[in-house]
Formats: structure tokens, C-alpha cells, sequence
């Protein structure tokens, strides 16, 4: 993998007009966030987790903004570290697929104010997640414009494409490019230096994506996580996720049960000279129950609170 910038806080500029908004460590919550700035009109792909950040981030952006205020948002996908801030942009025409809109009303951001206020251990376990953001009086501001599959959308004069690439980490995920800068938004579609976690799936959709970019004309790569890349970058999250896929179907098809699997497959993972040293490598639990849900629809994934009780404890165990 190749980093093209700096892995810094702030407004990087990637050349011809496009900026990617990044926030170390890339780690839960920890999103990225980017600017296409066309003749006297931008397009925000994306804003953060609550609204300090979202006002920093558009405070960052004010320099470029002034002259190309921001005419159009688009939320890559539906966990709130993508749209909690979207009431900040002001007169944006905000735009989704179908299924992200959809998904957006699912968890508000009142949930997880009540999950990271909660007494005892539930509470406990969310804060040591989340407890950086706050999550109190944010207004979730829906779309207003939704789409299936492609969209096409004029930014200045330049030519910005929406690619529907899910269900995948979510439901809905969304890819943003701008061909004639060769630069792709992932969204969550890449976490680079961080475990991609699969929360909808089916994995074979998200190797399908990233194949898809790999096939591209691109050579400036901004995840939704981490630091900006290029194809190695996408290589290397395909590359887990197939690993993922097959490990988890083997253990599937010997009969043993998910949280066993995704056990075995975190000792294995923990001895991987790439895969290993990514952060939030306790995700697996999550992703190996969504390969045995795709493999077995009667299959019973456990509650919210029980997947990031499993995700804590491999984290917190020797590996």
C-alpha cells in the first residue's frame, strides 16, 4: 500500500480540485470525509460522527468554500460517522441510495447518546467505542435526492458519478468518483491500516467492489477510513476479505459454531504479517457472522451489544 499524503488532521488537497478531509487514528469513529470543488459549486462526500467535528471539518473547508459554496452532499452510507453532521451543511441538496436512506433511520443518534450514557457495563463498553463523540442534540438530516445503482451528478462543470456498491459494510454503500481527477471516495468500502467490518454483506459484494476500482481508471484512493492510498490500498482490503470468506465457509461447512470460528480465526489473523497488524482486528467476529448468515439464512446473529462485547474481548486478549 502506498500512502499519497500525509496521514495528518485536516484538508489535504489531492490535486485538480479534490480534497480529502482526514482524522487520525482511522480507529471506531474515526472517519474521513471529502471535498470536489467544480466552478463556483463544491460537493461534500460525507460528514462526521457529531457536530464539533463536523464544524471543524467546515471550518477547514471555509478557505475553498467562500467562492464554491457546497450545492450537493452525499452520503456514502448510513453509520453515523458518515451523516451525523449532515444539519450543519447548510441548503446542500443531500443524496443517497435508496437502501442508506432507508438505513439512516435505524440507529438516530439519540441511541447511541442513550448506549454511551447508559449505567454499568453496557455503558462501560460503548464509551470505551465511542466515548470521544458527542452525540447529544444532533438532528439527523435525511436525504432529499436517493438513487439505485448509478447517478450521475454536474459539480461546476465537472462530471462526479455515484456507483451503488452494496449491501456490502452496510446496506447501501455508496462509491463517489471523479474521473477526470482519477480519484474514487470509498467511504467504508476501504479501511486502510483498520479491519473492514461487514456489517450487511454478503463478502462476495465487497470483493465485487473492490474488484470493480481495481478495473478503474483511478489512481488517488480516499477510504473511508485511514490513510489516502491508490489500488494497493484496495488490494490489500480484497485481499482480507476473501481470506475472511473462505476461512469462515470452512468452518461453517465443518459445523462449528460462529464465535468459535471467529476465535480461530482472529489466533490466525493475530500471526499475519499484513492482516495483523491492522487495527480493530476484533471485528471478525462480526464479519464471520455475516459470512455464516449469507451462507445459512436461519442462522442468528447475536444482539448489537453481545457483537461489540466479542469484538472487546478479542481485543483484549493476548494474540
Amino acid at each position: 500500500m502506498t500512502a499519497i499524503e500525509g496521514y495528518e488532521l485536516g484538508l489535504h488537497e489531492l490535486g485538480d480540485g479534490c480534497h480529502a478531509y482526514l482524522q487520525p487514528d482511522g480507529g471506531w469513529g474515526w472517519s474521513n470525509a471529502g471535498l470536489v470543488v467544480g466552478d463556483g459549486a463544491s460537493l461534500l462526500v460525507d460528514t462526521l460522527f457529531d457536530l464539533p467535528l463536523t464544524r471543524r471539518m467546515l471550518d477547514a473547508m471555509a478557505p475553498v468554500t467562500r467562492t464554491a459554496p457546497i450545492g450537493t452532499l452525499v452520503n456514502t452510507h448510513a453509520n453515523g460517522d458518515h451523516c451525523y453532521g449532515n444539519q450543519l451543511v447548510d441548503r446542500a441538496e443531500i443524496i443517497s441510495s435508496v437502501a442508506t436512506a432507508h438505513e439512516m433511520t435505524e440507529v438516530p443518534p439519540a441511541m447511541l447518546a442513550a448506549l454511551n450514557g447508559a449505567p454499568g457495563e453496557v455503558g462501560d463498553l460503548f464509551r470505551s467505542f465511542f466515548g470521544a463523540f458527542e452525540f447529544d442534540g444532533i438532528e439527523l438530516r435525511l436525504p432529499t435526492r436517493t438513487f439505485e445503482r448509478r447517478l450521475e451528478v454536474e459539480v461546476g462543470g465537472r462530471v462526479v458519478e455515484l456507483i451503488e456498491v452494496g449491501p456490502a459494510h452496510t446496506s447501501g454503500d455508496t462509491i463517489v468518483v471523479v474521473p477526470d481527477a482519477k480519484v474514487v471516495y470509498t467511504g467504508d468500502i476501504l479501511f486502510i491500516g483498520g479491519t473492514p467490518i461487514v456489517w450487511a454483506g454478503p463478502l462476495s459484494n465487497w470483493v465485487a467492489a473492490c474488484d470493480m476500482m481495481l478495473g478503474m481508471d483511478i489512481e488517488t484512493v480516499v477510504p473511508g477510513h485511514g490513510p489516502v492510498t491508490d489500488k494497493g490500498g484496495v488490494a490489500q482490503v480484497r485481499d482480507y476479505l476473501e481470506f475472511v470468506d473462505t476461512e469462515a465457509t470452512a468452518r461453517h461447512q465443518a459445523g462449528l459454531d460462529a464465535w468459535d470460528a471467529a476465535r480461530e480465526i482472529a489466533q490466525a489473523i493475530g500471526a499475519a504479517p499484513t492482516f495483523g497488524e491492522w487495527g480493530e482486528f476484533g471485528r471478525i467476529a462480526v464479519n464471520v457472522e455475516t459470512v455464516y448468515r449469507s451462507l445459512d439464512p436461519e442462522h442468528r446473529t447475536p444482539d448489537v451489544v453481545e457483537q461489540f462485547r466479542r469484538m472487546a474481548r478479542l481485543e483484549a486478549a493476548p494474540h
